[in-house]
């Protein structure tokens, strides 16, 4: 997106402490300042850390500043140690719960800021339902982020407004969502639990009902990490129908390409160097974004239907290999076998760049927002296996909507450990995605869908358009505040 002449706004970006949400608003702020806007990030020295590097890079190479200012997480306050400053150093549910209930607590602290800082605008996550009223305070309007795609806010509001899943007797008695363009069909066992007991207020189901209710009129509006052209028809649903006024500004991952590209060309990868090396397609790239924590017994029967398939892959493994330790979750003499086939990778690896090389023909994603709009404007068919969240409705979107993936039989929500899928679906679901007219069918649809999001995102692009539209609004908005 070229630089378009407005008078210089100032916006505050306050993601959620999460990577699926941090790496969006980094994005976000980069783009608004490649605009001629000021930027600038509220979050904790954790992420500003992280961040560091991508700025410089994004300076160097884009010519873009975005500042940082952080923010101090109450710990002590909820029962929480000191120094937890991401949703991923916390394991379990109760100390999760209890992180969300600290982010609640910010509120002074995004007063203060606000009030020291004079920004014209706020984008708030939106696990931050009360951020709003706090700038109101100031007379600054909120945009509310919301980390995922034009579906499955329809689908969620949708479900959120009718309640279908009270109409149904067992948890897998399928029920289809009211007042959607298309017949999507689901379970409870693919909700969030959290949010279907009438019987139980807790700091999720309060944070739900508020990040609806705030949706549906207590903001200025909606911005959303996706392009016309993908989900048409949910984006005119979202917005004439349920009546949420909202702009779309994405795929954000695409925005990062020339960086990218300039970095990548400095030090490549070893994955990327060893993706050089094999045919078109030829190869399956699995990852399970930050959150999901597979256990031994799961990790096998990837490890088992992966060998089965036949098929080349690179795993991305959240386990650390220790010198001396027999790693039980692999089949025995597994890696000695793979090799040459299979890259096993613990830690970071550069998912955008994996997903564009010309060897991927497959990506099997746990369906988080940021991964599947990667793998479409990748031009990558997918395998889905949801975890958690609205996984379960970028699943629906990928599978039946679009017809550019295939599900692995996950059946549960069931938060960061996943419903347990055996090695017999997996290789199924890999074979799937990977040989056959079928698979050829979803690459094609795929790749066309990536040609119109690099489209979107161009001067006079769907997205390119919303973007100038806000920038304007915001721009009349302050004069008229003035």
């Amino acid at each position: 997106m070229e630089e378009t002449k407005a008078r210089q706004l100032h916006v505050f970006f306050f993601p959620f402490m999460a990577q699926g949400h941090t790496m969006p608003t980094m994005d976000m702020a980069k783009l608004f300042a490649s605009r001629g806007l000021k930027a600038t990030i509220v979050t904790t020295s954790y992420y500003a850390q992280n961040f560091s590097k991508t700025i410089e890079k994004s300076r160097a190479f884009l010519g873009t500043q975005v500042e940082v200012l952080t923010i101090k997480i109450p710990c002590s306050e909820v029962g929480l140690p000191e120094g937890i400053e991401s949703v991923h150093m916390v394991s379990s549910p109760e100390n999760r719960l209890k992180f969300f209930e600290a982010c609640g607590k910010l509120r002074p602290q995004l007063d203060h800021l606000l009030k020291r800082h004079r920004p014209d605008c706020l984008v708030a996550d939106t696990f931050f339902p009360w951020a709003p009223n706090v700038a109101a305070e100031s007379g600054i309007p909120t945009l509310i982020f919301h980390s995922t795609g034009y579906f499955s806010l329809c689908a969620s509001l949708c479900v959120f407004l009718y309640r279908p899943q009270t109409k149904v007797s067992s948890d897998s008695e399928p029920f289809i969502i009211p007042n959607l363009p298309d017949q999507i069909e689901l379970t409870r066992d693919k909700l969030p639990v959290d949010f279907l007991r009438e019987d139980l207020e807790t700091e999720f189901s309060s944070l739900y009902k508020a990040t609806r209710k705030m949706e549906m009129g207590g903001s200025y509006g909606v911005l959303v990490n996706s392009f016309y052209e993908l989900e048409s028809a949910y984006v005119d649903h979202y917005r004439k129908v349920l009546g949420v006024k909202s702009w779309q500004i994405g795929p954000l991952c695409l925005y990062n390409k020339r960086a990218r590209e300039a970095e990548s060309s400095v030090d490549r990868h070893e994955c990327l160097k060893w993706l050089d090396s094999k045919t078109p397609n030829s190869v399956i790239y699995m990852s399970f974004g930050s959150v999901a924590n597979f256990n031994d017994e799961q990790l096998m029967e990837i490890a088992t239907g992966l060998e089965a398939s036949g098929k080349l892959f690179i795993w991305v493994v959240k386990r650390e290999k220790k010198e001396g330790v027999k790693e039980e979750w692999l089949p025995e003499g597994f890696e000695g076998r793979m090799k040459g086939r299979g890259l096993i990778v613990r830690g970071w690896v550069p998912q955008v760049s994996i997903l564009e090389h010309v060897a991927v023909g497959g990506f099997m994603t746990h369906c988080g927002w940021n991964s599947t709009l990667e793998g479409v404007s990748a031009g990558v068919p997918m395998v889905t296996w949801p975890i958690a969240a609205e996984q379960f409705y970028n699943e629906k979107l990928v599978t039946q909507v679009l017809r550019v993936g295939v599900e692995v039989s996950a059946k549960k929500f069931v938060r960061m450990v996943g419903d347990n899928v055996k090695r017999e679906a997996i290789e199924k679901a890999v074979r799937r995605v990977m040989e056959g007219e079928e698979a050829e069918q979803m690459r094609s649809r795929v790749k066309g869908l990536a040609e119109l999001a690099k489209r979107a995102v161009e001067e006079g692009g769907s997205s390119c358009l919303d973007l100038n539209k806000l920038i304007e609004e915001l721009t009349q908005h302050r004069s008229n505040s003035s």
